[in-house]
């Protein structure tokens, strides 16, 4: 159903475009997720301690993602969105056979950086050629099949954990990772088949010609050129520096940026998802059943995630945070009660699944789609890469972090403590966060401020001063 109504509504070339791209998002969530059901058997089979664990083993991939978010926008600015999205998914390719025949913690480590790279690469290069080929009516839908994507991979790998971890024993942990290899093959053939953004063709070739040709395709009911045109007036100021767009210029999109990335983390869903395992057991489940206790994440995740996609485009992205933000705070309480009261197994797993719903429908649904819509079309790579990098530095730190933090501080401490940190989130959406539904990306920088008459001035008084310099 969900296949029929895109195809009702789109052309082929855009729904096959934005479906092959977000597959990245399929292996962003498993790559992600994989670790959790391998992680304890690693630490037991090379006798690590937790800080080792948790810096070489849980967390490289996320510290990998950090480089490959903060330097994604590179090849994606230089060499164009198709081509970066291909190299992607050969770096999964790559991660997952070298994790699965690891001979040392060292080697697996590595392993685990370069799938990193694509992860981080992904959120950023994912997000912004979906956001360049959809119309602005429906791009938050479309947008979001990368986030059902990423949610349908975790699913996928707490299924894929289960399964083999019942079936292989000892060696299931390389057949978990190992696994991988198979859909970031099949991701790379989709990716051969999809354009170049007309978006990059206009500003970084000025190829005028195939630009249009492809917007006719992707978006056969606008006027395209007036799209064309609104595409090069965006960027008439030409070429903007790093330090140009860390000025005062661009405050406030990179306010909305840093913020939406933070909370999402400080909600402690990647705390959550990546230790489920180890909650679960400190929750009083069997040893033996904390697989299977993970399931119904991936399960809640799903669906929550396809009603958000439902919602996006007729609610907005200011609505869902607020709907977010209150479950939050009651599902993160309610795991704190349970802790605190010893009413713990079952109990813990129906407030993680709320918890997981709420982030779902929320900040799951919004935050690469808000991201990508917030900055001009000149700015967009580093945008993208500061509100990703941001959100990754905050996993990874969490991720190193939390296997100390569990051993010191008790469950209800814990989720009492991100709980509060989504009070903040509200007080953010109430106070601060513009809706974005429905704009063009090219009327958004009027929604937001952004003057490019004055970015113009900036541009010829720097082009005068090189003048008279030389």
């Amino acid at each position: 159903m969900l296949l029929a109504l895109f195809m009702r509504r789109f052309s082929w070339l855009t729904y096959f475009s934005t479906f092959a791209a977000a597959l990245a998002g399929f292996l962003f969530g498993f790559d992600t997720i994989v670790i959790s059901g391998a992680e304890q058997s690693i630490q037991e089979l090379w006798n690590l301690s937790d800080l080792f664990h948790g810096a070489f083993i849980t967390s490289m991939a996320l510290w990998g993602t950090v480089v490959g978010a903060l330097f994604g926008g590179v090849p994606c600015d230089r060499y164009g969105r198709r081509r970066t999205l291909f190299w992607i998914g050969i770096l999964y390719l790559l991660s997952a056979l070298g994790s699965a025949f690891a001979p040392s913690p060292y080697i697996f480590s590595a392993a685990r950086f370069i799938g990193g790279l694509g992860v981080g690469a992904s959120s950023v290069a994912v997000p912004v050629y979906i956001a360049e080929i959809t119309p602005a009516s429906d791009r938050g839908k479309l947008g979001a099949l990368y986030q059902f994507n990423i949610v349908f991979g975790i699913l996928v790998a707490y299924l894929s954990n289960y399964w083999i971890g019942t079936a292989f024993g000892e060696s299931a942990w390389r057949w978990m990772l190992g696994v991988e290899a198979i859909p970031a093959a099949i991701y790379c053939a989709f990716v051969l088949g999809v354009p170049e953004s007309p978006r990059w063709l206009v500003i970084k070739r000025q190829d005028d010609a195939s630009a249009r040709d492809l917007l006719e395709k992707l978006n056969p009911t606008e006027n395209i050129e007036d799209m064309i045109g609104a595409i090069k007036e965006s960027v008439s100021e030409g070429t903007v520096s790093l330090s140009r767009f860390l000025s005062g210029t661009f405050q406030f999109p990179i306010l909305l940026a840093f913020l939406v990335a933070f909370f999402n983390q400080m909600s402690g869903v990647n705390f959550i998802l990546y230790y489920a395992p180890r909650i679960f057991e400190r929750a009083g489940i069997e040893a033996g059943a904390v697989l299977g206790a993970s399931v119904p994440i991936g399960v809640v995740n799903l669906l929550f995630t396809l009603l958000g996609m439902y919602l996006i485009d007729n609610f907005g992205r200011k609505k869902l945070l607020y709907v977010g933000s209150f479950g939050y705070i009651a599902s993160l309480l309610g795991v704190s009660w349970a802790f605190l009261s010893g009413a713990q197994g079952a109990v813990v797993v129906i407030f993680v699944c709320a918890f997981i719903a709420s982030h779902a429908v929320g900040q799951g649904a919004v935050i690469w789609v808000f991201i990508s819509e917030i900055f001009p079309n000149a700015v967009r790579d580093y945008g993208m890469s500061l509100g990703s990098g941001t959100h990754w530095v905050m996993a990874a730190t969490i991720t190193l972090l939390t296997p100390t933090v569990l051993s010191t501080f008790s469950g209800a401490q814990i989720f009492a403590f991100f709980a509060g940190m989504m009070c903040l989130q509200l007080l953010f959406v109430w106070l601060v966060m513009p809706e974005t539904k429905g704009l063009t990306l090219e009327e958004m920088e009027v929604k937001l401020g952004i003057n490019t008459e004055v970015l113009e001035e900036e541009s010829d008084i720097e082009a005068d001063l090189s003048t008279t310099s030389s």
